[in-house]
């Protein structure tokens, strides 16, 4: 059974990736607060991140915002499915990597256009979160 939270980097991160079906969370709890695991496919991983981190902090982000609803501290870890290890996905972690890190992404086509215009009116519609 899946919770909120999960349910919610799911359906972002499942929105972003060429392979859906290969995205999982974990969910742990500590004493440092809620820690949500993120498991995609090895080439998703890029896509997840954003260049120089930056999709990796807006999904952190957002679940900062569910956090003040919830009443709880999340925190986002991307691991890499390879090898088990966590993948450098945090802006700094990146730029000390330098633009080797860097992920090429692909020229918008119609496809990810309409994506993106789905994903953006969805996103709307959360708009009336009380946060």
């Amino acid at each position: 059974m899946s919770t909120i939270d999960q349910q919610f980097v799911e359906y972002i991160v499942k929105t972003l990736v060429n392979n859906p079906d290969k995205v999982e969370v974990e969910r742990t709890i500590d004493e440092k607060g809620v820690l949500l695991a993120l498991t995609v496919a090895p080439e998703d991983v890029g896509r997840v991140i954003g260049k120089r981190g930056v999709t990796a902090q807006s999904i952190r982000t957002l679940l900062r915002a569910l956090g003040t609803k919830n009443d709880a501290r999340y925190n986002l870890k991307i691991v890499n499915s390879d090898e088990g290890a966590p993948v450098k996905n945090t802006p700094e972690e990146v730029a000390a990597e330098g633009t080797a890190a860097e992920v090429e992404q692909p020229e918008e086509d119609v496809e990810t256009s309409a994506l993106a215009e789905r994903t953006r009116s969805e996103l709307a519609d959360l708009d009336d979160l009380d946060i």
